[in-house]
């Protein structure tokens, strides 16, 4: 009887230990903020300014992304993002040019991170980040304390946010701004690509639709 006891007590604790690693599992898995997963796949229209209308018109330009795998690179281990932009058939200046494109990223302390060790995108650090330096200005990125919703046309969204700006030589910021919103556990919502002398952006992406699992 004292055998039967034991054994019983010993596969109720294993199912028990088991129960709690999936659970812990399931938490990691969930707590993923950019969406990491391979088979997660998102697609981003392209708006161009009018400025006459003073609108954003659709170009036609369509940029598809997944993660179409993993890849280790100097014994770290990326996720394989593929994007598949079509429709700019005239090379719109500042939409993607037609064809593939692959990037390798992986999350780091709250750290979108590219395999080139530079951040793409931090969901936790509000310092300034210089993205690069040039004889003209410096690109500098930051992000900022605050949240909001955005609608499109995938659907509403909670976001965070970072601005994207130029420091000049004299110290003074160009007059582009450009901001990156991200959503917890979809990841990019929303983008804008300006030229550096202009106030207004020039074209802007929107999530059109996504599969995140």
């Amino acid at each position: 009887m004292k055998r039967i006891l034991i054994t019983v007590c010993i596969i109720s604790l294993f199912f028990s230990c088991s129960n709690d690693d999936n659970s812990v599992n399931q938490e990691v898995q969930e707590d993923n903020f950019y969406a990491l997963r391979v088979g997660n796949s998102w697609v981003y229209k392209n708006y161009k300014y009018d400025i006459n209308s003073q609108t954003y018109e659709d170009t036609g330009v369509v940029d598809q992304v997944s993660i179409v795998g993993m890849e280790t690179i100097s014994g770290i281990e990326y996720y394989k993002f593929r994007r598949l932009t079509t429709g700019n058939e005239e090379g719109i200046t500042l939409c993607n040019p037609n064809g593939e494109h692959f990037e390798y990223l992986r999350e780091q302390d709250g750290n979108l991170i590219w395999d080139t060790g530079e951040v793409k995108f931090t969901n936790n650090d509000y310092s300034e980040r210089t993205l690069d330096e040039n004889d003209w200005g410096n690109i500098v990125e930051k992000l900022t304390e605050d949240s909001t919703t955005l609608n499109v046309e995938a659907g509403t969204f909670e976001c965070i946010y970072s601005e994207r700006y130029v420091i000049l030589p004299d110290g003074e910021q160009a007059p582009s701004l450009d901001t990156f919103y991200y959503s917890d556990g979809i990841g990019l919502i929303y983008d804008t690509s300006s030229f550096v002398s202009q106030e207004t952006p020039s074209v802007i992406r929107r999530l059109d639709s996504y599969n995140v699992q």
